[in-house]
């Protein structure tokens, strides 16, 4: 079975050594106070029940699944997941970094984040059920009536209660535009919701007493399209007025779909028959209050594949050092044993830091990301809002699939290095390469996150956003340009920013005479920018370290390494990316259709 260590270390690194957060954190009123010690605190205990409590719980779930009962409509969960849950809850973690006003802790987004990383390692499918609760939580916060947050928040807050999102229907996918559940007003100012869900996470189990779901539907005179949609809260359990349960609402599970991966989370197929509702927000207004919910959901789901691509690394390294076959090239490394260990093997080396470099560097854009959302909602300057809001819109999709789609590369890195081990069941490998696959599909695939990167956050304000963020890496190559030992870092990011500016520039001349040219390049245009990105902390990572190498830390010599480790064979992947995103639309539809 694999085993999991909270990266403790590297996680202090980021948040103290190259964010340092207690710091931004003291101009933030709602969280002055936090300091140093309170954080790693809060990550050793988060550690602790990541990987004593779920991770243990993590293959005998994926091997057992949700059992569902077709007469009662009922979900199972795995053996200890409810039990699992039950410790979350009277630890206090639903409500870290929720608002005191509803029971929260009112600790920074950071510390949330951070947690759920180790979370992710060590159980996704567990970490699914009150993942989801987090953004139901902010939907409401955001847009609900003070009514519905005094009824609903305190539930999901203590985690008493879950949250789920209802959105996508059987013909529809992404588009949703065109769903067609129905919310007919009643008398009393509610609405009776009829219609169909599919692939709804978490959204029927035995773990906590109530489900808040949170619908997609049309009311009755509603426009065509998405502005037609609005959002409606509807609980699994109706709730009288003051908060005790009322009778079984007409919402249930018609089913749970049997999956490649995250077996041990109910992904359920939804009917709603007459199901009572409240409408949250506006009418026709539901898409965006909704995207409160699906961006949180979004860069949960980029610290999914972060949290796969940790632990995928860390069981083979362990394997690795282990495992001896074949010697060096370069004559024996290990002697008094029959073989080497694998780890003395170039490629093996290569898959290795692949993952080791992919998961650091994701945690340090991760947490940045995290400090600006902090911001975003803690200062009292209107500028640094403004500015914190248009960086977190942007490097959302970022974080989604380019952690993702690296989880993806990672996880299947490590299982090759168990070789033919990798592929067998008990060394937990294959569970990791299955579940990380969803990842790069659900909260909108990465093709539509590359749309949204390219289409909306750059072109659809002339790069106003990516510009904002390309003065970040300007003024980090202006303060250390000049520094000889960092030019290994200084001069690649500094030529990628240049290539990704023409480049944009490029797509956005082509994209006035045929929209096609951005569906063509977004993709490939997604994964470029977010090599610049993850060169820009990879650049300021290695400036730490570089200064700390003789400290006698190893901590920092490994750090230069992996660091000039990506630059030197990760980093080039950028220019055939770049020649690809280049050749236009014409290679993908200048063949007829009926020649496929």
């Amino acid at each position: 079975m694999p085993q999991y260590t909270p990266p403790l270390r590297d996680m202090q690194f980021v948040l103290h050594e190259l964010l340092d957060v207690t710091a931004e954190y003291k101009r933030l009123p709602p969280h002055a106070d936090v300091d140093v010690d309170t954080i790693n605190a809060v990550l050793e205990e988060g550690g602790k029940f990541a990987a004593e409590v779920i991770a243990p719980l993590n293959a005998p779930g994926d091997a057992e699944g949700c059992r569902y009962d077709r007469e009662t409509h009922a979900v199972t969960t795995p053996a200890g997941f409810k039990e699992a849950y039950a410790k979350y809850v009277e630890g206090g973690w639903p409500a870290l970094s929720a608002d005191k006003a509803y029971g929260g802790q009112g600790l920074p987004h950071v510390l949330n984040q951070s947690f759920y990383e180790m979370l992710n390692s060590a159980n996704q499918a567990w970490t699914m059920y009150p993942g989801l609760s987090h953004g139901a939580y902010e939907c409401l916060l955001a847009h609900g009536t003070e009514a519905q947050k005094q009824l609903y928040l305190p539930k999901l807050v203590s985690g008493v209660w879950t949250g789920t999102m209802c959105l996508t229907e059987p013909h529809c996918g992404t588009d949703l535009g065109l769903l067609r559940t129905k919310a007919e007003p009643q008398p009393d100012g509610s609405y009776r919701l009829s219609g169909q869900k599919i692939f709804i996470s978490a959204g029927e189990h035995d773990m906590a007493e109530n489900i808040v779901h949170l619908v997609l539907a049309r009311l009755p005179d509603a426009p065509a399209g998405s502005k037609g949609i609005s959002l409606f809260v509807v609980p699994k359990f109706k709730v009288n007025a003051d908060g005790s349960l009322g009778g079984r609402n007409g919402i249930r599970a018609a089913g749970i779909e049997h999956k490649m991966g995250i077996h041990g989370n109910a992904t359920c197929q939804i009917v709603l028959d007459g199901a009572v509702g409240e409408l949250v927000g506006e009418p026709n207004k539901g898409l965006p209050a909704m995207f409160v919910m699906m961006n949180a959901a979004r860069i949960g789901v980029g610290m999914q594949g972060l949290g796969l691509t940790e632990v995928a690394y860390q069981n083979a390294v362990a394997y690795a050092k282990d495992r001896i076959q074949m010697r060096s090239l370069s004559g024996p490394k290990a002697p008094d044993q029959p073989a080497d260990p694998i780890i003395v093997h170039p490629d093996v080396r290569k898959m290795l830091l692949t993952a080791r470099a992919y998961a650091e560097g994701g945690r340090a854009l991760a947490m940045w990301t995290t400090l600006q959302i902090d911001k975003e909602l803690s200062t009292d300057d209107e500028d640094e809002r403004r500015e914190c809001a248009d960086l977190v819109a942007l490097i959302t999709p970022i974080v989604k699939a380019f952690l993702t789609d690296n989880a993806w590369i990672a996880t299947s890195h490590c299982l090759q290095v168990y070789g033919g081990h990798g592929y067998i069941r008990e060394w937990g490998m294959e569970q990791f390469v299955r579940d990380s696959r969803i990842n790069m599909i659900y909260e909108g695939t990465n093709t539509i996150q590359s749309l949204d990167l390219l289409g909306r956050k750059i072109l659809g304000d002339n790069g106003k956003k990516l510009k904002a963020f390309g003065r970040l890496i300007r003024d980090f190559v202006e303060e250390h340009g000049t520094d000889e030992a960092m030019q290994e870092f200084v001069n690649p990011l500094a030529d990628l920013g240049e290539k990704v500016t023409k480049l944009t520039t490029e797509l956005g001349m082509k994209a006035f005479g045929n929209a096609d040219e951005v569906g063509a390049a977004a993709v490939d245009y997604l994964r470029i920018v977010g090599h610049l990105v993850f060169a820009y902390f990879w650049a300021r990572m290695a400036q730490i370290a570089l200064a700390r190498q003789d400290s006698g830390d190893p901590f920092y010599t490994a750090k230069l390494h992996t660091a000039r480790f990506y630059f030197a064979k990760l980093l080039p992947e950028t220019a055939g990316l770049i020649r690809s995103a280049r050749s236009g639309a014409a290679p993908l539809l200048a063949m007829d259709e009926a020649l496929f």
